[in-house]
């Protein structure tokens, strides 16, 4: 597979842009890194912190409320982690590889795997099997988003029993055994040892919850990534989906959304997705202005996410009824 990447390639359209103007947006600011990613930690820090100290002092279901505000912010950590993976939220990469690894830690993710399938997402982005990060069509129901969007259990055990397997090196998904095939040793070696890190890092936080009686310790960082995440996967799985797969103009497999300031903010300006995949060097706080200066080249953008499922949606039907059928928006 690796072989038959190196001779693929997809000449992709992008929106015509001045050099001058992208040299400009390429450039990396330490200060608006550390900005958003300060920032971004304060935000949950507050609504932790807030939930910590209502437990005893109020009633639980407001409790409960607060632990969830906290699970359903703590949910755009992985677009964070996303950006600092690109390296191009600091134009010093020691920064990106500290705040990308405390990122990583605290939602449970893994650098090496995700920043070995998102730049196959980039490259061949819809076109399996050289890109399996998103496949067409996402089976989506009612049901099946309720089974997650509040608390999510089964994510959970999946999640633990995925970095355990790797803890004792055995890679049980397809996608990653294509990723990190037995010549690659030194990126499967890297793999196993940041599940190992995993294990024990959140091993010591639950260690020090039993010892201490801070159970909210556990609920507030090690449990965090699996309840509450339900309105932003909302916003995560409309990047892409509906739309039409192997075809090479981000324009039709990928959507921008427009969305207020607070929003935007949380969501580390990845609401301007077509934007990303097609400049994907630019750093997300340069998105906004890379997308005024291409807009006439995109095609509609729905605003908000309401305005954003209200196109969604109907094609899910439609797929249902005809499941061959593609959504192709139309172009300027």
């Amino acid at each position: 597979m690796d072989a038959n990447r190196q001779a693929k390639r997809i000449k992709w359209y992008r929106s015509p842009l001045d050099p001058a103007d992208l040299a400009r947006l390429n450039q990396r600011s330490d200060w608006r890194g550390l900005v958003q990613t300060v920032s971004f930690l304060a935000v949950l820090i507050c609504s932790g912190g807030l939930a910590w100290y209502a437990v005893g002092r109020t009633h639980w279901l407001l409790v409960i409320a607060l632990i969830y505000l906290h699970g359903a912010l703590h949910a755009f950590m992985v677009n964070g982690f996303h950006e600092l993976c690109h390296k191009t939220v600091f134009k010093t990469n020691t920064l990106n590889i500290i705040f990308r690894n405390l990122y990583a830690f605290l939602g449970w993710y893994s650098p090496v795997s995700f920043w070995a399938s998102h730049q196959a997402h980039h490259r061949y982005t819809l076109h399996p099997p050289d890109d399996l990060e998103v496949v067409l069509p996402v089976d989506l129901t009612l049901r099946s988003y309720l089974g997650f969007a509040f608390i999510n259990p089964r994510g959970f055990v999946l999640r633990i029993k995925n970095v355990i397997l790797l803890c004792f090196g055995v890679i049980e998904s397809g996608w990653e055994r294509a990723l990190f095939p037995l010549e690659n040793a030194d990126g499967r070696r890297a793999l196993f040892n940041w599940a190992r890190l995993l294990i024990i890092g959140h091993g010591l936080v639950v260690l020090v919850s039993i010892l201490t009686g801070w159970w909210m310790l556990t609920v507030l960082i090690t449990l965090a990534p699996f309840y509450g995440g339900g309105f932003q996967y909302l916003l995560n799985v409309a990047q892409h989906i509906g739309l039409t797969d192997e075809v090479d103009d981000y324009r039709i497999n990928t959507r921008t959304i427009l969305l207020n300031p607070m929003l935007a903010y949380l969501y580390w300006q990845m609401n301007y997705h077509i934007e990303h995949h097609m400049y994907a060097a630019v750093p997300f706080y340069n998105l906004p202005e890379l997308h005024r200066l291409i807009k006439q080249d995109l095609p509609d953008c729905p605003r908000g996410v309401t305005g954003a499922w209200a196109q969604i949606i109907p094609i899910l039907r439609r797929q249902q009824r005809e499941p061959d059928y593609q959504f192709a928006p139309e172009l300027p």
